[in-house]
């Protein structure tokens, strides 16, 4: 049997805390996506993203990639399809969509997202994406 929306809320099982990350991504709630982040996680964005490089906290991590995102791309989302879990360790193979502000560009996209959970935070997160598909959005 599944967890009610109030144990979904507090459950510190790695795929449920992972779940309520993208939950909030979506929703644009800032605040409940940093707690989801442990105070010294490591969010790593694919070199040749055009976030590329390792960001530290979580308010690091919404500055430095959400908000950026949102800035640049219109209806950015990232559509968690499947959870493979093992341990402390989700990996999420998911889709980016979006459009590019500056060209009017869409993106459909697949990506992998390797999160590590520990202690109910994600203490890591590294993303794997076709970063050329990215930057063809971005160019005219």
């Amino acid at each position: 049997m599944g967890l009610t929306v109030s144990e979904f809320a507090i459950s510190t099982a790695p795929a449920d805390v992972v779940r309520r990350q993208y939950l909030a991504s979506a929703a644009g709630d800032l605040d409940a996506l940093r707690a989801t982040l442990a105070p010294d996680v490591e969010w790593t964005e694919m070199a040749g993203f055009p976030l590329a490089g390792t960001y530290r906290t979580p308010e690091g991590v919404t500055s430095n990639v959400m908000e950026k995102l949102g800035q640049d791309w219109d209806g950015w989302a990232a559509h968690d399809d499947t959870y493979v879990v093992d341990g402390e360790n989700v990996v999420v193979l998911a889709r980016y969509t979006a459009v590019n502000k500056a060209t009017g560009k869409p993106i459909h996209v697949r990506v992998a997202h390797h999160f590590v959970v520990r202690g109910g935070l994600i203490v890591r997160f590294e993303q794997f994406v076709d970063t050329a598909l990215v930057r063809d959005a971005m160019t005219d």
